[in-house]
């Protein structure tokens, strides 16, 4: 379970970001990743050979884990990237595509 070490106090601006068709409220400045781990989600994408979860491991953009399809881009890390008003953000299904 993923919690803030510290509670945000009144001053702290919360935007809304769509996760799959569902709202979810986020601090101002969170990673995608702490966003979304935040409000209780836990699998971010499958493997594309055994279909196995994964969700973020390192926070810091180096394992790979945490890659979601953000604004109708696939393969962003969820850790590298700070939420912003209205954003998309869905499970990343599958092998990573190669657009050519």
């Amino acid at each position: 379970m993923f919690a803030y070490l510290k509670q945000p106090d009144d001053r702290t601006e919360n935007v809304i970001i769509d996760y799959e068709g569902k709202a979810l409220s986020a601090r101002a400045g969170d990673t995608v990743a702490a966003a979304l781990l935040a409000s209780g989600v836990d699998v971010f994408r499958t493997t594309p050979v055994s279909q196995s979860p994964r969700a973020p491991w390192c926070m810091m953009g180096a394992c790979f884990d945490c890659l979601l399809e953000i604004d109708g881009v696939p393969n962003r890390q969820g850790c590298q990237v700070v939420v912003a008003q209205g954003m998309k953000v869905a499970h990343q299904k599958g092998a990573r595509r190669i657009d050519s």
